[in-house]
């Protein structure tokens, strides 16, 4: 039997939250616990149900969503997942950078609803594969590269660890952003060449930005919107050199 992921929905117009129970009723993995009217009712719901999936609406009468989430978020699971909907697409670059899995525009629409379920089913199981096989060491199929630390250290990585690489030009150095939430600085020497050849994800974006594909939600305002954990990353830049090499190397991925 498949489990089911409790959901909870944060809106102040019963009509919205009337409209998305309704759709929801669709998915069989998916029970909605309660919903809130507004920010402190869904704070509190939140911390009684203890949620896989949060539907936060925007703006409320009391807070906006973001705040929200800001509040939440070291309460949440490891797992939970937040879908900030809204019918003002003005939020979506602010809604990714606090904690959003994903984005959706009010009305709902039920095929867009669809994608957004089926990344959140795709993404818990995948969360309860690796949790299964924490003792396995390395991702089958998925072969590890080597780079070299500023003090001559050796450092074993895959491209699912790696949201992207930023250059210090106070430093003159490369270093890597994990997705533990940690940088880590290369040798003086490393160049851009020798980083977009470890994986074909590896896409240079502007000449102090390489990012792997793989994380990259959009590009809004010539600037990168990524998954998390990565999706904090604020100042990852497209410029006009890289923009067109970006979507060749997109469409052969």
């Amino acid at each position: 039997m498949e489990k089911v992921y409790k959901v909870v929905i944060i809106d102040d117009e019963e009509c919205a939250i009337d409209n998305l129970c309704f759709e929801l009723k669709k998915y069989d993995f998916i029970s909605v616990e309660g919903t809130a009217r507004n920010g402190i009712s869904g704070i509190k719901l939140v911390e009684k149900v203890h949620p896989d999936l949060i539907f936060q609406d925007v703006e409320l009468p009391d807070m906006l969503g973001m705040d929200v989430v800001s509040k939440i978020h070291d309460k949440l699971s490891e797992n939970a997942c937040i879908i900030f909907y809204t019918a003002y697409n003005k939020y979506v670059l602010d809604a990714f950078r606090n904690y959003a899995f994903d984005f959706l525009l009010k009305p709902i629409d039920s095929k867009e609803l669809e994608l957004v379920m089926t990344r959140f089913i795709d993404r818990m199981h995948s969360s309860a594969q690796l949790s299964s096989n924490r003792i396995t060491i390395g991702t089958e199929g998925e072969k590890p590269f080597m780079v070299v630390t500023p003090t001559g250290d050796l450092r074993f990585l895959r491209a699912s660890e790696i949201g992207y690489f930023r250059y210090l030009s106070n430093r003159k150095i490369w270093e890597v952003a994990l997705s533990n939430g940690t940088f880590l600085p290369l040798k003086r020497n490393t160049t851009a060449e020798q980083l977009c050849a470890y994986d074909s994800s590896f896409i240079q974006v502007h000449q102090s930005y390489i990012i792997n594909m793989n994380f990259l939600i959009m590009v809004q305002d010539n600037r990168c919107i990524m998954y998390p954990p990565f999706n904090q990353s604020g100042d990852l830049l497209v410029s006009k050199k890289y923009k067109k090499e970006m979507m060749d190397r997109f469409y052969q991925l």
